[in-house]
C-alpha cells in the first residue's frame, strides 16, 4: 500500500484527512490568523468593539478601510481575514435582521443573527466546488439591556465570549484579557482595556487612522463609531 501524503486531502473541501482534519477549513482559520488584529470587550452597561486597520500607504483613505460595519440598530460586527468574505456574511445578517422585523415587529437577537451566521459558514464547509470563508467574525450587540459578544469562526463554530480577540495578535489579545478583564467593568474602562489589548499586538502607534472604535450602550441601544475626536480622547489614556 503506497503512503498517503496530506496533498491528497486538501484538494476538496468534503474529504477528511485519515486524523479527522478537513486542511481547506484549517486553509482558511490561517487567512484569519494573517488577518489585522479585532477585538471586542463586554461591560455592565454596554459592549466595544475595536479594530486596527494596515494602512500601509499614505494614499489610503482611511475611512474607506471601515473594519467595522453596522448589522442592526443594536448588533455590529468586525472581523479579521479576507474582508471581501466579511462584506458577503455582514450583508447576510442585515438581510436576516431585516426579514426578522417584517415579520415578527420586533427587532433580531444578537444570538440568532449569530446562529445565522455560522450556520451559512458551516454550510461552506461540506460541499464541493466551493470554499469555507476565510474570514472570522466578532458579533456584538445588545438584548433585553444585557451586552453580548460572539465569535464566528470559518468552521461555522459558535462562541460566546466576555472579551476576545480576533486575527493575528489573537493570542497576546487573549492572553492580556485574561489577566486585566474584569466582569462589571464600565464601558469607559472596557474601551481603553481594549485599545490596551489592541497596543500589545501592534507595532505602530494607535491613532484614529489605524483604528476604529465602536460602541454600543445598554441604554441607548444604539451602535456608532466613535468620531476621530471622541476616538483621540480614548486613545490618549490608553
Amino acid at each position: 500500500m503506497y503512503p498517503v501524503s496530506s496533498q491528497a486531502y486538501d484538494r476538496a473541501i468534503t474529504v477528511f484527512s485519515p486524523d479527522g482534519r478537513l486542511f481547506q477549513v484549517e486553509y482558511a482559520k490561517e487567512a484569519v490568523r494573517r488577518g489585522a488584529t479585532a477585538v471586542g470587550v463586554v461591560s455592565a452597561d454596554g459592549v466595544v468593539l475595536v479594530a486596527s486597520k494596515n494602512v500601509g500607504s499614505a494614499l489610503l483613505v482611511s475611512e474607506s478601510m471601515r473594519k467595522i460595519f453596522k448589522i442592526d440598530e443594536h448588533i455590529a460586527a468586525t472581523a479579521s481575514g479576507l474582508v471581501a468574505d466579511a462584506r458577503r456574511l455582514v450583508e447576510t445578517a442585515r438581510l436576516e435582521a431585516q426579514k426578522h422585523k417584517l415579520a415578527y415587529n420586533e427587532e433580531i437577537s444578537v444570538e440568532v443573527v449569530a446562529k445565522e451566521l455560522c450556520d451559512l459558514m458551516q454550510l461552506y464547509t461540506q460541499y464541493g466546488g466551493i470554499r469555507p470563508f476565510g474570514v472570522s467574525l466578532l458579533i456584538a450587540g445588545v438584548d433585553s439591556g444585557e451586552p453580548k459578544l460572539f465569535e464566528a469562526e470559518p468552521s461555522g463554530a459558535l462562541t460566546g465570549y466576555k472579551a476576545d480577540a480576533i486575527g493575528s495578535g489573537k493570542k497576546e489579545a487573549d492572553e492580556f484579557f485574561e489577566k486585566e478583564y474584569k466582569p462589571g467593568m464600565l464601558l469607559d474602562d472596557a474601551v481603553i482595556l481594549a485599545l490596551k489589548a489592541i497596543k500589545k499586538t501592534n507595532e505602530n502607534k494607535l491613532t484614529p487612522d489605524n483604528v476604529d472604535i465602536a460602541i454600543i450602550t445598554a441604554k441607548e441601544k444604539v451602535f456608532r463609531i466613535l468620531e476621530r475626536n471622541d476616538a483621540s480622547g480614548y486613545i490618549s489614556k490608553a
